[in-house]
């Protein structure tokens, strides 16, 4: 029964926003994750015909043991949907197990109702968006090559067709594929690799990058697939729990890499407070002195996240100490529509260089992507400049000391 309590636990903190559905099932212990996470998953595919159902049959007024409507989701999900409540006879199962009867005929009657031939026809009525986003499988090429990932999948009956058009059934399942179990392809939305194809790192021995907020791990194992292992890939991450997965990914995927853990408060917030955080990590990148692309992605719609925490970054001292701008369109997947919002921008014309990803319209997750450059010719300049300045106060200084009177 621990095994539903984690369970329901995992509903709670999605319906409480403690993080994504990826970020929360990542912090699952090791043993149980994979068992619970597709608990969790099922359960939310039926999550509103399953609560219907029970609040039909009254389970949560009738019987008292059942402490929350979570934890009757998950255990109404296996009685009618997964061939029954694996647990051991105790009085929360039998506490489900008396309403069986009910609850199995609420279920025929909806089946009826919406003219569902099988129970699957239930599943996501909830978010018909969901419903319409595919399935994208990402090729580590440190495993393999794409020619060889492209021969093998053509010899099992996929076609191959642009990769900003490709993608898989919503139905085809892969965490038993045996690519996926070697480690050669990463499940992966489709927009949440375009952070790292924006960076376009380049495979040298003397590249040096960062992944500022890395779990669970899949951007930065996309890094380093681009940087062919070389260079240093620098991941970090607040949260201790998120970052364990992240390490399994990253080792049994091949890359090499150090990572630092950061320990994590409470950072539950408004999206105010929230985008004022990721200003600062902006901020704090646009510091070093050293660093020439930083590209900033969210996998949120909201422009207070988005539109707003790059204005805000861009009208910063430390976009103007450094010469930072935001890369132009070409540089930022031109071959991808639907860019930023331009009555988000002071100048609207800079929305253009903003990628934006749409789930009800464009089959992923919701994503935004910026990317900031530094003009290398103004930089070099204002720092002549600084040089310059230092200097004439130093000379200044001096004359000044000449004249200055010595007591005897």
């Amino acid at each position: 029964m621990n095994f539903y309590f984690e369970a329901a636990k995992t509903l709670n903190r999605l319906d409480s926003k403690q993080g994504s559905i990826k970020g929360v099932l990542a912090t699952l212990p090791e043993k149980d994750r994979k068992r619970t996470a597709a608990l969790v998953i099922e359960t939310l595919k039926y999550k509103v015909v399953l609560t219907d159902i029970i609040n039909q049959a009254k389970l949560l007024k009738e019987e008292r043991k059942i402490t929350s409507l979570n934890l009757a989701l998950v255990l109404v999900h296996d009685l009618l949907l997964s061939g029954g409540i694996q647990a051991g006879d105790g009085p929360i199962k039998q506490a489900v197990l008396r309403h069986k009867t009910r609850l199995n005929g609420e279920l025929q009657k909806i089946k009826i109702k919406r003219g569902a031939k099988a129970n699957a026809d239930l599943a996501q009525t909830g978010d018909q968006r969901a419903a319409r986003i595919p399935r994208y499988v990402r090729v580590n090429t440190l495993a393999w090559s794409t020619d060889e990932a492209v021969k093998s999948l053509i010899s099992r009956g996929f076609t191959v067709s642009d990769p900003f058009e490709s993608d898989f059934s919503p139905r085809i399942a892969f965490h038993e594929d045996p690519f996926y179990k070697a480690g050669k392809i990463i499940l992966q939305d489709k927009a949440s690799c375009f952070p790292a194809a924006v960076l376009a790192p380049p495979a040298t021995d003397n590249s040096c990058v960062i992944d500022a907020t890395s779990a669970p791990g899949n951007k930065t194992s996309h890094l380093s697939a681009l940087m062919k292992n070389k260079g240093k890939l620098f991941a970090f991450e607040r949260d201790k729990k998120r970052c364990m997965p992240s390490i399994a990914l990253i080792s049994d995927l091949g890359t090499e890499l150090y990572l630092e853990i950061e320990e994590e408060g409470n950072q539950e917030g408004r999206l105010k407070r929230l985008a004022g955080f990721q200003v600062m990590m902006v901020k704090h990148a646009m510091r070093f002195p050293g660093v020439q692309k930083i590209v900033y992605s969210t996998c949120s719609i909201h422009a207070t996240e988005n539109e707003h925490v790059v204005l805000e970054s861009l009208n910063s001292d430390e976009a103007k100490a450094g010469s930072f701008g935001l890369a132009s369109p070409k540089e930022v997947l031109p071959q991808w529509p639907r860019r930023g919002l331009p009555e988000e921008m002071e100048d609207p014309s800079q929305a253009e260089s903003l990628v934006r990803c749409s789930p009800g319209e464009d089959a992923t997750n919701g994503f935004f992507v910026s990317c900031f450059v530094r003009d290398q010719p103004s930089f070099q300049k204002r720092k002549l400049d600084v040089v310059e300045s230092e200097i004439g106060q130093e000379a200044c200084h001096k004359k000044k000391g000449k004249h200055k009177a010595v007591p005897s």
